[in-house]
């Protein structure tokens, strides 16, 4: 049975303290080399990403976990993690995906201890699965009874938001206008939807090399807010 629907809304809340606000993925070095210089720019930049990257690549990992936890085929499952984990080419992104996920894991046994737990965190505690950000947001979406597509758009609603709270933070973008980006960028969650609906998990990919430089060449940046 599904729990109430306001448990999900507190997942979403930009005050979770996974440590999204302590990562840019690679905004801040697209900032800084005046490749994103307002929120047109940035819009246009979300939507790539939308559409390139967190519905082809972290939404098959949440994809998996709908389709393996049923029938408790977790190798398959952490196989499909480790296929989208890899092709992050960014140690720091690498490492930031790790540690939000590990963090909400964390919270999500405190916040919710009825539910099952044990396989992640079993896995995790034997290195089988890397309880990345993705893994960890579908498992908890599935134990609460959410449907995939709410799971899968809710990761992205999150993502957006977390991309959109950086560049206030590094943008002459005031708080207004960012709810402006979020507002017309939401609806966009059900193209990323059909778009993820006709892929496999093990056809994960990420087309957006701009982005994954970006990333790279962050860990050399002169004067850095954030840690990826």
């Amino acid at each position: 049975m599904a729990r109430h629907w306001l448990a999900l809304q507190q997942l979403l809340d930009s005050a979770l303290p996974i440590g999204g606000f302590s990562h840019s993925f690679g905004l801040e070095t697209m900032v800084q080399e005046d490749k994103l210089t307002d929120s047109r720019a940035l819009e246009a930049y979300v939507q790539t990403m939308l559409r390139q990257s967190w519905a082809t690549s972290d939404a098959m990992v949440i994809k998996a976990v709908y389709r393996d936890a049923d029938t408790q085929q977790w190798e398959r499952l952490w196989a499909v993690e480790r296929i989208v984990h890899t092709q992050r080419l960014a140690a720091e992104t690498r490492s930031g995906a790790e540690k939000m996920g590990k963090r909400l894991l964390k919270l999500a046994v405190d916040m919710w201890p009825d539910l099952n737990w044990q396989p992640i965190a079993e896995a995790a505690r034997a290195g089988n699965c890397l309880s990345t950000h993705p893994l960890v947001h579908g498992y908890i979406c599935w134990q609460l009874g959410v449907s995939l597509q709410q799971a899968m758009e809710s990761y992205w609603y999150a993502c957006m938001v977390t991309c959109i709270n950086s560049a206030l933070r590094l943008m002459s973008i005031g708080q207004t206008e960012g709810q402006r980006l979020i507002a017309r960028l939401t609806p966009l969650t059900s193209e990323a939807w059909r778009i993820a609906e006709g892929l496999e998990p093990e056809e994960a990919y990420s087309n957006m090399p701009m982005a994954e430089l970006a990333m790279m060449r962050h860990e050399t940046l002169y004067s850095r807010l954030f840690m990826s």
